[in-house]
């Protein structure tokens, strides 16, 4: 095994476009049975900030920052899923901008008797939750990339017992909300088939493949990165998450510019795959499960009024 490698070196690139270094997970817009009911978690378990709500939808980002970073959509008829009875989401990952910060979240969630898992991939130390509606929750913080284990071009993961006290100290009332520089540092995917959902994520989207050899699952990225967008096949023969289901409705991928979404629009296009519409009207495509991204700049990205 060795540490840290250049990003030239990493992965597995795609056969033909391939994303630039700075692409990057945007925001997320799920489908909720009650919008008051999750934007209160998302706001008090979370910490995220709700920046605007209309109707039966609402946004929330950072506190003093006007970019989103998850949309929350009301359906009517929509009910909350069972642990690992659907395809599509399985958990939508905040990363925070420090293990201090991760730190102070775990205080916060002990503090007020929240339950959660935690796993240490290597990369990463990371805190998982269950939203109102069954859908599934993130929160990392991770390691510097000189501390990463490589195997040849792979990215090493794996699920350890997090140390909690190894974790910096910090006082136990220290969390205040998500801290600036949070992001939506990754999604990971319920699918049905990995050679399908390579061809649609790596052949087409043009994401590397960095962790190949995880059990049933595949992990992607741009600039290496350990991964912006993993799929797994742990639920397979589950249906896709339906209309009536709480659900993710889209995803952003932020490329630099128009350029680059034009070029990666076409990728998808010439592999046969149909433009769909979102609430953005971006150009946007689905996976054969009917997992949605949408294909955002960078510009649009941090200009978005959240109001």
């Amino acid at each position: 095994m060795t540490t840290f490698a250049q990003t030239t070196q990493i992965g597995i690139h795609p056969p033909h476009y391939r994303l630039p270094d700075a692409a990057h997970v945007g925001a997320v817009r799920l489908a909720v049975s009650n919008l008051e009911r999750s934007a209160a978690f998302y706001r008090d378990i979370i910490g995220l900030a709700v920046l605007a709500t209309h109707g039966k939808n609402a946004r929330l980002g950072v506190r003093g920052s006007r970019q989103v970073l998850l949309e929350l959509e009301e359906q009517p008829d929509v009910r909350p899923i069972s642990r690992r009875t659907r395809l599509g989401l399985y958990h939508t990952a905040f990363l925070l901008p420090s293990r201090k910060d991760l730190s102070s979240f775990v205080r916060h969630l002990v503090r007020h008797n929240v339950n959660f898992g935690a796993g240490d991939h290597i990369y990463s130390e990371a805190l998982y939750l269950t939203d109102p509606d069954g859908l599934q929750v993130e929160v990392y913080a991770d390691r510097p990339r000189t501390d990463w284990i490589f195997e040849g071009q792979e990215i090493v993961s794996a699920t350890n017992d997090v140390q909690f006290g190894n974790l910096p100290l910090v006082a136990d009332d220290s969390w205040t909300g998500a801290p600036a520089g949070t992001t939506v540092g990754h999604l990971h995917m319920f699918v049905g088939d990995l050679e399908i959902a390579k061809k649609f994520y790596h052949d087409a989207l043009g994401l590397d493949i960095v962790t190949w050899r995880y059990p049933g699952a595949l992990f992607t990225s741009a600039g290496g990165y350990h991964h912006h967008l993993a799929v797994n096949v742990w639920t397979a023969g589950s249906p896709p998450a339906s209309d009536k289901d709480a659900r993710l409705l889209f995803w952003e991928m932020v490329l630099p510019d128009e350029q680059e979404v034009v070029r990666a629009s076409a990728s998808l296009a010439a592999a046969g795959y149909t433009e769909v519409e979102t609430a953005h009207g971006a150009p946007s495509f689905s996976d054969p499960w009917g997992i949605t991204v949408a294909l955002v700049t960078q510009a649009s990205f941090d200009s978005r009024d959240s109001n």
